[in-house]
This record gives C-alpha cells, structure tokens and sequence, in this order.
C-alpha cells in the first residue's frame, strides 16, 4: 500500500483501538516488509501492544522490557535500525519515537530481512506514526472515559504483566547462577568471574523493569507539566499566541508522584481551556487572544491547574460542556470554573482530587493479573480447559493453576460463577 494513499493513513486513524495496529502493519508493509510489530506508550490504559508473529519459540513472546531497551537509542523523534533482541533472539529491526504529544511513544517492525530502508521510505513511515501519535492525543482531550473501574482493571493489568516479567527475570538469573555454580568444569576463579557477570547483568535488568512498571503507573508532577507544555506549544505559537508558564516548584508539589488517570484527565481539561479560549470568544472591536497562561499545584488534596488568557472575556461554560470536559472530571471527583471578565479575560480552574471518590461497589476483576484475565476470558467463553491451553500457548496444568488462583481471588467455587463475574465486569 502507498503510503502517500491519506486513505490508507485515514483507516488506521479511525481504526478502533483493537484494529490499529494490524491496520497500521498493514499500511506500512510495502515500505517496510515486516513480520509483526509492537508499540509502548507512556499511558496507563494498554500500554503495551504487539501485532503479528513472535520471533522465537513457540510460545514466546516479545516483552515490554525487550522493547523499553531501545529508548535510549532513539531521538525524542526519529529512527533507528539495527539488530535488537525481541522474544529472546536476535533480529533486524526498524524503532520509531514520536514526540507529537505522546513523547517517547515508540513502535517496533520486526523486519524480514536486513538490508537498507530508503530514507524516503522512512520519513514516510514517520509521518504516519507522528500524525498517529497526535491524533491520540487530540482524541484525550474530547473522550470521555467509559468508568473509573474500567481504567483501574487497564492500568492494574499493564502493571501485572511488567509485574510477572520481574519475576521471569529473577527466576533467569537465579537459573543462570545454580547453572554456574553447578558447572564442574569450571575452576572457582572462572565460576565466580561469571556469577558476577551474570548476577550484575540481572540487577541491572531488574531495576530497568522496575522503572518501567512506575512510568505505566505514575508520573513526576514537574515531568508531567512539562509534557503538557510541549503539547500547547505546538497549539499557540503557529497562532502566535504567546504561552507564559507557572512552572512548578518544590513548594508547588514538582516533586510528588502523580497517578496516571489524575495526570491524564487533567492535561487533558487544560488543553480543552486552551482551545476553548483560543475558538470560542468573540470580543468587542474584534479583540482577540494574545497570551495564555497556565500553571499547576499540587497539594496533599490535589492537582489545581490554571488557565488564564488576555482575551475578550466571554468564555462560558457551554464551551466545556460542549467538550464534555465535566463529564471526563466526574469520575475522579474533579471539578470545573470558568471566572470571565468581558475586555478583562477569562480564568478557568481545573481540580482533580489524588484521591478517587467512593464508589459503591469495588470491581473484583481488579485483582486479578494480566494472565488470569486472559484465562477468565476464555473460561467465560465456555472453553475447556485443553481449549484455553492451546489458545494461550500454555500447558493444561498452568491453566488448571490460574484457576485455582481466580476462583480464590473472586471469591467463587465453580467455573459458571466465575463466567458470571466475567461478563458481569466487561472481562467477556
């Protein structure tokens, strides 16, 4: 497929989140031949995403820290080529990092062969995956979230499977080390030579993964500011709209930790302020927006956002509602003011409390990690259990355990109560 075709670009935009990544692999083979491909995100709702066929083994699978490696190895936008490990074993690969509102946000090819990209090709391929990128995150500040539970469940699984890759890492490494000590055609000195390699390699591995599963979960509040910012930047200066910042210090709460959900949705409302403040007024002797200034607190209550521009003052709450801004704040409990002064300007302020408000009933599926999810799924299909093996590429006996392990976490003593569960929470 020609990459020029916008038709192509047009379906893998409006590709249901399920669809993207097969209808991107799609758009992209004729540029680029490849055999699957993987993405990471920093957002906690499906993080991690891979499409096609795994490279090693069967059973195998390319993992998030496999392709968290080759961050280091991209500009904040642009590409690279080489070999990478993925699923275990070494193969030519094509990585992508966008900055278009989704910084760090990066997809993999797994190539068929290694021979030379044209640089053509690959300003393409680019292009497609940073008006990708931006178009996510133009669809955060309109969307409204489809519950809280929901997105908990997402980010709890994306943190379970990093979670699970810690332990297959540990578990390596300790393998590594009996394999070693064990080894009887070592001397001492050459044995305790590799026990140190081996051993340094894990902790650096393990304290890689470990970072990564916070970034799914967490953001600092002055990393998060800045993210932000970028994202304005983009929006005001082809306008030539000035952007003048409060950035926040220690006394502003920089350094605390910020939940994913609480960073997101209310980045989210300052952007949908900006827009609304730059489209929706209509001042007297046609004045228009000059400045905007946006700023953000966080205290032991909250995140308190602020923006204020220089304009008209006519900004109403209309134009929030239009953008459902309200309803995207009222799962977390968050809030909205609009303060305009006609030839003064507006002030609109933007609460989201660190806390979630009560809800009545706790999803039980919460508890559960990535792969008991996936068991669940297919159990509230009426699958047996050499059928579940077989889909998920596991033996009879490791399905036999999850379920041992999701009828004690839900509290139920038959497969028919735990499909009930299922469909009940959205997990079928």
């Amino acid at each position: 497929m020609d990459l020029m075709d916008l038709a192509a670009a047009a379906e893998v935009i409006e590709a249901p989140k399920p669809e993207t990544l097969p209808r991107l692999s799609a758009a992209l083979a004729g540029a680029i031949p490849h055999t699957g491909l993987a993405e990471l995100i920093t957002c906690p709702q499906s993080p991690f995403q891979v499409h096609g066929e795994s490279p090693g083994a069967g059973g195998s699978a390319i993992t998030i820290a496999e392709v968290a490696a080759l961050r280091p190895l991209l500009p904040a936008s642009g590409t690279w080529r080489g070999l990478a490990v993925m699923a275990g074993i070494e193969v030519p690969v094509v990585a992508l990092s966008s900055a278009r509102s989704e910084p760090g946000a990066l997809l993999v090819l797994l190539r068929t062969e290694d021979i030379p990209v044209p640089e053509e090709q690959l300003a393409l391929v680019q292009a497609l995956w940073d008006l990708l990128t931006a178009h996510r995150a133009g669809v955060q500040t309109d969307v409204v979230p489809t519950g809280r539970l929901a997105t908990s469940r997402a980010a709890a699984a994306a943190r379970a499977m990093a979670i699970s890759e810690l332990g297959e890492t540990h578990e390596a490494a300790l393998t590594s080390l009996l394999h070693t000590l064990r080894d009887r055609d070592l001397d001492d000195t050459d044995a305790r030579t590799r026990a140190i390699d081996l051993t340094l390699t894990a902790l650096s591995e393990l304290r890689a993964r470990a970072e990564l599963d916070q970034v799914l979960v967490e953001e600092r509040a002055s990393d998060a500011f800045e993210r932000l910012t970028d994202s304005l930047r983009r929006i005001l200066r082809p306008r030539g709209v000035r952007l003048d910042l409060g950035i926040p210090g220690a006394e502003e709460g920089a350094d605390r930790i910020l939940p994913g959900d609480v960073v997101n949705t209310a980045s989210a409302a300052v952007r949908a302020a900006v827009h609304a403040s730059m489209e929706d007024q209509g001042g007297s002797h046609g004045r228009q927006v000059s400045r905007i200034h946006v700023g953000w607190k966080v205290d032991g209550a909250g995140l308190r956002a602020t923006v204020r521009d220089d304009g008209p003052g006519t900004l109403s709450r209309r134009s929030f509602d239009a953008r459902r801004v309200s309803e995207r704040l009222a799962p977390l409990g968050g809030r909205l003011e609009v303060d305009a002064v006609p030839d003064w300007g507006t002030t609109v302020t933007i609460e989201v409390p660190l806390v979630p408000p009560d809800t009545p009933r706790q999803d039980p599926l919460i508890e559960l990690g990535a792969r008991e999810l996936e068991v669940l799924a297919q159990l509230a299909l009426g699958r047996r259990n050499r059928d579940i093996a077989q889909q998920l590429h596991i033996s009879e006996s490791t399905v036999k355990f999850h379920l041992a392990k999701i009828f004690d976490k839900l509290g139920v003593s038959s497969r028919g109560e735990a499909a009930a569960l299922a469909h009940q929470w959205g997990a079928a």
